[in-house]
């Protein structure tokens, strides 16, 4: 009798687990989604295709192409005298392009490095200027001076590729300019060279603007 009542209790059992099985998946399929239902409305575990896609937009959003290409060019420590001590601080150099004809640089301080490159974006963003291009090239020679810092361009022809240093290839390398050849003369300083640089491609005259002139005997 009493293999009798267990084998009962344990026919019930499964009809019970069965039941809350069953119950579970039709409330997925009345649903339509992945997403799994107990017997007693709590939520369970979805299936691995249950995954919502509503922070996927919010992903995409983020991913969307800039308009211009940053490039932190130099990073330094500067130092402050001040009742009591030093005050340390740190100054960034930043140049932003679109890759074609427009490019800037900015220069700021800040107290730590992200401060500084923020507000160096900012700046070099508003200082945007537009260049002439003669293809893939500057349309003539050109040098530019910024107090001590002399920057030398001169065009070249097609793959003879970017041929300078340092700052002038990062300004460069942030425009349509593909080939050129460049040369810096006097200061190192990077801050100079940059200015000398953005001065020199805004100097910069199409062939049609060009004024020639005739000898004349």
């Amino acid at each position: 009798m009493a293999d009798v009542n267990n084998e009962q209790v344990a026919e019930n059992k499964a009809n019970v687990s069965t039941d809350n099985i069953q119950s579970e998946f039709t409330v997925v399929n009345e649903q339509g989604t992945t997403r799994a239902f107990s017997k007693d409305g709590e939520r369970g575990r979805g299936g691995r295709g249950g995954r919502d896609n509503r922070g996927r937009g919010r992903r995409d959003e983020a991913q969307a192409p800039k308009e211009f290409e940053e490039v932190t060019v130099a990073i330094d420590r500067v130092a402050r005298v001040v009742k009591g001590g030093r005050r340390f601080r740190f100054k960034a150099l930043v140049a932003v392009g679109d890759g074609k004809n427009r490019v800037g640089v900015g220069v700021a301080k800040g107290q730590d490095v992200t401060a500084a490159v923020n507000k160096a974006t900012d700046r070099a963003k508003k200082n945007i200027i537009k260049i002439n291009l003669e293809k893939t090239t500057i349309p003539h020679e050109v040098m530019a001076k910024e107090t001590g810092a002399v920057v030398l361009m001169k065009p070249a022809p097609e793959g003879f590729g970017i041929v300078a240093g340092g700052v002038v290839r990062t300004i460069l390398g942030l425009t349509g300019i593909k080939n050129v050849s460049s040369k810096s003369l006097g200061s190192t300083n990077k801050v100079n060279i940059a200015y000398a640089t953005i001065k020199g491609l805004a100097s910069l005259q199409p062939k049609s603007e060009w004024i020639t002139r005739k000898d004349t005997k």
